[in-house]
């Protein structure tokens, strides 16, 4: 009997996730992890760190339902966008008989969260152009407890159309919660789904200020939700999820001076992402530079995994998608500073 042997056999089996600071690597430059690539400057306002913090700390939760444009009690905050996963399916699926259903290739921790606590993973793989294959999910639905999409998606760039969006929820009305991840969502705000909580009881949004707030390293998230599904949540959350600094930090983050910082840090990325692009797209080591609403670009390359060595041996960390479904020779580059972006191109175009 062994330390492993004892550990539940789910566990045994699992493939962690992949992390890009997990996946390592000598970088002078990190583009693969779609952070904001320069860091804010806050300061913290001292408060006592021998008592424990509020649960739920009000000023983030007013601060960031004045944000989204919802009431506060449909805000939980969270431990970043990955723990409202993990929360959703804890409350809403029985191990060993539920199911969760997502659509490849998108972010992996849908998978990971439910496989974590024995719960079974269906999948519907997106359509050619990374749209959502309704036709398909209908008869997936069977047992499906939650559902999970993501728009932007992580790692194609796309949105998905708001229609389809809106099918899914009516197909699942009553039946499964819909969870929505905009992580980000900043980048096309026109494109939530924040304004349709009053509709649909089941709709789930998950929300990050690791994106375009530039607060990574903080990791604060939030779900946005009716009342009682915020409720159901909040019965299994840890009882202090958020450090005094954290709260603190993201409290500062979320005033109006500093939303005006974001979203002109947001217009900043969307130049340097038309730039890149087009600078990728004339590289003739480079196939498709496919369209994105995010921080980031995912290109396809004649011979992605040799790209993605030769920069990684450079210093130049990107994040190779090779391996995700119907991705081959795919690599995903978040966006930059321009020099960044510059060194990227520089890079591939001497590559022999």
């Amino acid at each position: 009997m062994t330390i492993t042997t004892l550990s539940r056999q789910n566990v045994q089996a699992l493939t962690p996730y992949q992390s890009a600071r997990k996946l390592g690597g000598n970088g002078t430059i990190w583009l693969n992890a779609n952070e904001y690539p320069t860091s804010p400057m806050f300061q913290l306002s001292g408060k006592d760190l021998n008592r424990y913090p509020e649960p739920q700390p009000q000023a983030v939760v007013q601060g960031y339902a004045n944000y989204a444009g919802v009431p506060p009690e449909n805000v939980l905050v969270t431990r970043g966008g990955d723990e409202g996963i993990e929360l959703v399916i804890r409350a809403f699926c029985e191990p060993n008989q539920d199911a969760i259903l997502f659509c490849p290739p998108t972010y992996g921790m849908y998978a990971v969260s439910a496989e974590t606590v024995g719960v079974a993973c269906k999948t519907v793989p997106l359509t050619a152009d990374f749209q959502l294959n309704l036709t398909e999910i209908k008869p997936q639905l069977e047992g499906v407890k939650v559902v999970f999409v993501c728009s932007p998606n992580n790692p194609t760039g796309n949105l998905l159309k708001r229609s389809d969006l809106l099918e899914l929820l009516q197909l699942t009305a009553g039946k499964a919660i819909v969870v929505v991840d905009e992580a980000y969502i900043e980048f096309c705000p026109q494109a939530t789904l924040a304004k349709e909580l009053k509709n649909y009881p089941h709709l789930a949004i998950i929300r990050t200020l690791s994106k375009a707030f530039a607060l990574a390293g903080l990791r604060c998230g939030f779900v946005l939700a009716n009342a009682e599904l915020i409720q159901i949540l909040s019965k299994v959350i840890a009882p202090y999820p958020i450090p005094v600094p954290s709260a603190d930090i993201a409290e500062q983050a979320l005033q109006a001076e500093n939303i005006a910082l974001v979203q002109a840090r947001v217009q900043e990325i969307l130049a340097n992402r038309q730039w890149l692009a087009e600078a990728l797209a004339d590289l003739p080591q480079v196939e498709n530079v496919y369209h994105s609403e995010a921080n980031y670009l995912l290109i396809k390359c004649q011979d992605g995994e040799r790209v993605f060595k030769a920069l990684w041996e450079q210093g130049i960390i990107l994040r190779d998608q090779n391996k995700a479904l119907n991705l081959q020779n795919c690599i995903r580059i978040t966006v930059g500073t321009r020099e960044e972006n510059e060194r990227v191109v520089e890079t591939i175009t001497i590559l022999k």
